[in-house]
């Protein structure tokens, strides 16, 4: 099995802290020495949970819907 690595090439935002050590961070980071994907997931210190990486097309989209939602 290969060994799975990451970097975090740049921090956003943090969108949430439950005061606790857990927050909801959005942050693009780099997997496996890959291209940089838009991430958006839970972190605990430097452990990572759950979440979700977008390539630049579905982060473009994301955008283009956000953007369409807040302009209702």
């Amino acid at each position: 099995m290969s060994e799975f690595n990451y970097e975090i090439v740049r921090h956003l935002a943090t969108l949430s802290d439950d005061g606790y050590g857990h927050t909801l961070q959005v942050n693009f980071i780099s997997y496996n020495g890959g291209k940089p994907k838009l991430d958006i997931r839970r972190w605990q210190g430097d452990r990572m949970f759950k979440g979700v990486a977008l390539n630049d097309e579905e982060a473009e989209a994301l955008y283009k819907a956000l953007e369409e939602w807040t302009n209702v």
